[in-house]
């Protein structure tokens, strides 16, 4: 009897160690499929085309989303931001009034097309105001322009390049560059078809 008991946990634990290192090696790895489950991509048509209206890397604008609402275009912060890719309204009426947007309203902002083409037109200024470092328009788009300016200034009296990681105050903002850095190259990886890139 106890040579069977040993027999059993002898074959469970060598059948759950295979398992331990089947999905370490799924994660190392990180095939397609495994990056689909952990990044899943909605409105590809959009962001496809307002990515190309703009000059913008499709995966960087997915991962935009991804970071701010998770793909849910009903999405609201604290904050007042709205929609998929997080605009506050008065930043929406802005873009509006460079962009031709006569007829505007805040609620259009609930349409992922329209969110998607003003967070994207955004995206594009803010890289163009930063002479295209995606750290310093990726802050800028999480934690506003006027906080990027004064930490860049910060950090040039203090006579050394910005460092996102030292120079960077709030959490939230190192972490959404972070994460959408690191969620650019997934989505690259995953779905470089549906992204046409």
């Amino acid at each position: 009897m106890a040579g069977r008991l040993i027999k059993l946990f002898a074959v469970s634990l060598l059948l759950f160690l295979s398992l331990v290192v089947a999905a370490l090696i799924v994660h190392l790895s990180q095939p397609g499929w495994y990056v689909r489950y952990w990044y899943p991509l909605e409105y590809e048509e959009f962001i496809v085309a307002s990515s190309a209206d703009n000059g913008l890397d499709p995966a960087l604008v997915a991962s935009v989303i991804n970071e701010e609402s998770g793909f849910d275009p009903a999405s609201s912060s604290d904050a007042g931001a709205l929609g998929l890719m997080q605009l506050m309204p008065d930043t929406a009426n802005w873009i509006a009034g460079k962009t031709g947007g006569t007829g505007f309203a805040i609620t259009d902002l609930d349409d992922p097309r329209v969110n998607i083409a003003y967070g994207t037109w955004y995206l594009a200024y803010l890289l163009d105001r930063y002479d295209g470092s995606e750290v310093l328009a990726l802050a800028a788009y999480n934690g506003g322009v006027e906080n990027v300016d004064s930490w860049q200034a910060s950090a040039s009296a203090a006579g050394r390049p910005f460092d996102s990681l030292l120079d960077i105050p709030y959490d939230e903002t190192r972490s959404f560059v972070a994460g959408v850095m690191e969620g650019r190259d997934a989505f690259r990886k995953a779905y470089s078809r549906e992204l046409q890139i």
